[in-house]
């Protein structure tokens, strides 16, 4: 006898189907808890053998259930959103949870679906952890834009001070000059205060050129208001923010590569010119376990670079990719492209370079996009190939293919 069980995941609950060759035999509802999880281990340890089953991704309501499967080692098929769309969009003329899982469970008998690469726990740590990175780097992006709208009241000139503003030495000194006022000082108080004030070494001179500078900006500046006023205070809390966001992402980014340094995939990927520990963990993180893709082309899928193509009578497109993937791996990807580039003007070449070289020369019309997004396709294939054979990036060896 055939076995399975459909299970249509929502935020707290999820409905489950139990059918036994093609037919269900019985629905029911659990909770994400242990109440439920052991109503749902009752069923499942019933059958003679371990039944298929069958659930669709819902992000972070899923990982539960999914934690529960892979505790008890049950094998499992773990539905992309889009594909489970494609596969029951003709049975659901009546969309509700528990319709969705008898679809899920009797499709199962007709499509046969394969159990899904259980990986490692560390590469989903890993995938948490990078999305923390991201968040911290999308709110740096946005307390920067405020810090700077609020400078425009209080001391605007003072962005010019350095070559960058996104320095943490930078933001120290706004929590100590946060208005032009302050700049109006004797010379050497201004320089006791920010000497006393710094956590960063300054030089005598350094610090008389800085204090200089501070006050010839301050004499021509003409803030919006007064030195009392609240924006002061914002600015000094943007800075501080600004400051501790930045010691966060650094310590995230070092936690990353403690955990992945172990794994095969790391020194594969250090290998590759132009890779970072950086661009290393967040592709670790991003892609996952190699493993699991059987063909480099399922990986070009998975990231959102493969190609579509809409022709119509005469009409031939050029192609364009899908967009569908991991858009966070697509921009590392990207970068990591540009750094290939530049690490290969310093000797350090690679056949990846090689070929996004040639089509640059070549194509002058068509962009560098285009030709980054073929490059990156050439990167995944390589990486992909790297990691099933176990072998370092060898730029003899690749030139030769």
């Amino acid at each position: 006898m055939h076995y399975v069980i459909g299970i249509d995941v929502s935020k707290a609950t999820s409905q489950v189907a139990v059918a036994v060759d093609g037919k269900v035999t019985q629905h029911f509802k659990i909770t994400h808890d242990v109440l439920g999880f052991n109503q749902l281990n009752t069923i499942i340890m019933q059958f003679n053998e371990f039944p298929d089953i069958v659930f669709e991704a819902t992000g972070i309501y899923s990982r539960r259930l999914k934690s529960f499967l892979d505790w008890h080692n049950y094998p499992y098929t773990y539905l992309n959103p889009l594909a489970a769309k494609k596969q029951l969009v003709q049975l659901r003329p009546n969309k509700n949870d528990l319709n969705d899982a008898k679809n899920l469970a009797e499709t199962q008998f007709i499509l046969a679906r394969a159990k899904s690469y259980v990986q490692n726990p560390i590469y989903i740590e890993l995938q948490d952890m990078s999305r923390f990175y991201q968040q911290i780097n999308h709110d740096i992006v946005s307390t920067k834009n405020r810090l700077h709208r609020t400078l425009q009241l209080t001391f605007p000139e003072i962005e010019g001070l350095f070559s960058a503003t996104d320095s943490p030495h930078y933001w120290e000194l706004l929590t100590i000059v946060p208005h032009a006022i302050i700049t109006r000082r004797s010379r050497q108080a201004l320089m006791d205060t920010i000497q006393g004030g710094v956590s960063w070494h300054i030089g005598h001179e350094r610090l008389r050129k800085l204090v200089d500078q501070l006050m010839s900006m301050g004499q021509i500046s003409a803030p919006a208001v007064a030195a009392n006023s609240y924006n002061v205070t914002q600015v000094i809390y943007y800075a501080k923010r600004l400051i501790e966001l930045h010691g966060t992402k650094g310590d995230i980014l070092t936690a990353m590569v403690d955990k992945a340094k172990d794994l095969p995939e790391y020194s594969i990927y250090q290998s590759i010119p132009g890779f970072s520990d950086k661009t290393v963990v967040s592709l670790i993180a991003e892609l996952g376990d190699l493993h699991r893709f059987r063909t480099a082309n399922k990986l070009n899928a998975f990231v959102g670079i493969d190609l579509r193509f809409n022709d119509s009578g005469d009409y031939k497109s050029t192609g364009f990719i899908t967009k569908r993937g991991n858009s966070t791996a697509r921009k590392v990807l990207f970068r990591a492209i540009s750094n290939i580039a530049s690490t290969a003007s310093y000797g350090h070449p690679s056949h990846i370079n090689d070929w996004y070289q040639k089509k640059k020369q070549s194509s002058l019309s068509k962009g560098t996009k285009k030709i980054a997004i073929g490059a990156m396709s050439r990167l995944l294939r390589t990486m992909h190939y790297l990691v099933i054979n176990h072998q370092l990036y060898d730029y003899k060896a690749a030139s030769k293919h």
